[in-house]
């Protein structure tokens, strides 16, 4: 097991210990935000935070397991190794384009379809949706396409 799968199982079990806290923790407080029922016990629960608490733990296992099923598969990693130097982790991490539109199309693509969610109009909506989509497209073509189309 390499250390990718450790912190991400290390996780789940903190989540789980702290979603039981939270569960008993919940139940025998008297507030205002819980409908607290004298010898209500499970009643008395606070759902919307306790559901979430157990979706955050099953997704740090679910994350932990598939590190863990890829983690079987792949070499050994300068992070894995305990002789490994700096170094060792150092290569190319990708091209970034430093003059690109794109990215700041899709920024505005994302105000109009945000501003026609929050006036719910439909036709902004859609507006914002079909700019996403093109501008999305276009950042993943922009070295695809021949020079004088972009």
């Amino acid at each position: 097991m390499r250390a990718t799968s450790k912190i991400m199982y290390s996780m789940a079990v903190f989540l789980a210990i702290v979603t039981a806290i939270y569960f008993f923790g919940t139940m025998y407080v008297q507030d205002s935000g819980n409908l607290h029922r004298a010898g209500g016990g499970s009643y008395n629960f606070e759902w919307a935070g306790g559901v979430s608490m157990i979706l955050a733990t099953l997704l740090a296992l679910m994350l932990g397991g598939y590190l863990h099923f890829t983690d079987k598969r792949i070499d050994v990693l300068p992070e894995d190794w305990e002789e490994a130097e700096i170094q060792d982790g150092a290569g190319t991490l990708g091209f970034f384009s430093p003059s690109s539109i794109w990215p700041f199309a899709m920024s505005m693509s994302v105000l109009v379809l945000g501003l026609g969610i929050i006036y719910l109009h439909y036709w902004l909506i859609a507006m914002g949706a079909i700019l996403l989509i093109w501008s999305t497209t276009m950042l993943n073509l922009q070295y695809g396409l021949p020079k004088e189309k972009h």
